[in-house]
């Protein structure tokens, strides 16, 4: 399998971990677009509500001892009140202020959020149970590690599912009128307060199940808040607004960050992403499949 020294098994075990990784991505970067197709807001707090998620989790199964089938969707319930609360006492009465008001209000928050975490379960690692399988799938001489496939495939799940409620359910018609033109969307008779509760609901929700995976295939730290400014990269490519474009972009990027980890280093990891982001964002300024803005002068 080798041709001049080069190692092609390893090239594409990079690559195929790259690629599944990249599901995770997509699924962190679905919350960043719910939001924004919702409300028009890049929500900087995303990754606090991963880590809000991750630790509610903890809290629940470990510390308190509930079985997995009670403390994951008393997580996910108590992480969508929280996003409730916030859309209700900050993002609301912030409405029709200019757009750097609200993005100062989620960096606002995400720093009490990540205070918060701190105060009350200090800033130590905790060991998460290991909740996907970890037995590595081989595929002739490639190993790919359990985790990231099924992370993968619970990310697929997630993303399928959000897809199909937008496209065919009442209320997912409703949010995406709602998201595209409110004032019609209210004129019509739809509640468009209640509409953005929901997408804040939603992904809240969204970014729980992705804390708890991240935390289970690392640790739990306070250091977890920060991990959703990594799929900037990833919501930036694909465009803002864009489904689509979160899945594809995260892939794009998964596979990027390991090709270049393996052969380049660790470091050159953090940096090519942003790049190739910044090359493509010079021929397409709203992203591979983002909404193109027209402004008439």
């Amino acid at each position: 399998m080798n041709a001049g020294g080069f190692d092609w098994i390893a090239l594409l075990e990079f690559g195929a971990i790259g690629v599944l990784s990249g599901g995770l991505l997509a699924l962190v970067a679905l919350g960043f677009v719910l939001i924004y197709k919702g409300t028009g807001v890049i929500n900087f707090a995303m990754g606090e509500f991963m880590m809000l998620g991750a630790y509610f989790f903890f809290t629940a199964n470990v510390l308190w001892g509930l079985p997995l089938w009670l403390a994951l969707p008393a997580t996910l319930a108590a992480v969508a009140l929280c996003a409730a609360l916030v859309e209700r006492a900050i993002l609301r009465p912030l409405a029709g202020q200019p757009v750097i008001s609200v993005l100062m209000a989620t960096i606002g928050l995400a720093s009490a959020l990540h205070g918060g975490v701190e105060a009350i379960w200090s800033g130590r690692n905790y060991e998460m149970p290991a909740l996907l399988p970890r037995k590595p799938f081989i595929v002739g001489d490639i190993l790919i590690p359990g985790q990231i496939v099924w992370s993968f495939g619970l990310a697929a799940v997630i993303i399928t599912a959000f897809t199909l409620y937008f496209r065919y359910s009442k209320t997912g018609i409703a949010m995406r009128a709602a998201a595209s033109d409110p004032v019609t969307a209210y004129v019509l008779g739809i509640d468009v307060r209640r509409t953005q509760r929901l997408t804040w609901m939603f992904a809240g929700i969204v970014g729980a199940v992705a804390g708890i995976v991240v935390a289970s295939m690392t640790s739990l730290s306070p250091a977890l808040g920060t991990a959703a400014l990594g799929v900037l990269a990833v919501i930036i490519l694909g465009g803002l607004d864009s489904i689509a474009g979160a899945i594809v972009a995260g892939l794009i990027i998964g596979l990027l960050e390991s090709l270049t980890a393996a052969y380049l280093g660790g470091k050159v990891r953090d940096i090519v992403p942003y790049v190739v982001v910044l090359v493509i964002l010079l021929v397409r300024p709203y992203g591979l499949f983002g909404t193109r803005q027209i402004e008439r002068l």
